[in-house]
């Protein structure tokens, strides 16, 4: 490898699931791995704290994170791209469904 190539750190693409402190989301990365003895299908979750500079990241993007130098006891990563904006979560959904039930029939 020459002098001038460095070389880069891991990708990850996970969905943003909380983007309540400044300029810090929470992303968890599913992968799919087979159980050693039994050759099962297992969903396997991790939470990576990421660094969002410009607070883009709404709760449901779809983002790819890439490795970066710690930034603070937990955070190793940066947001690199959103890959899709998500939709509200399902217990906001809820809720707003219930609300509209609840108003239609009221009337």
């Amino acid at each position: 490898m020459s002098e001038n190539t460095r070389q880069i750190g891991g990708f990850k693409t996970g969905r943003v699931v909380s983007n309540s402190m400044q300029k810090t989301v929470v992303v968890e990365v599913e992968r799919l791995t087979a159980h050693p003895l039994y050759k099962r299908t297992l969903r396997r979750t991790k939470r990576f704290l990421a660094h969002d500079e410009k607070q883009e990241c709404k709760l449901g993007d779809v983002v790819s994170i890439r490795e970066c130098r710690p930034l603070s006891r937990r955070k190793r990563w940066r947001v690199h791209a959103i890959l899709r904006h998500g939709t509200a979560r399902p217990a906001e959904l809820e809720a707003l469904e219930k609300r509209l039930k609840i108003e239609g029939t009221g009337s």
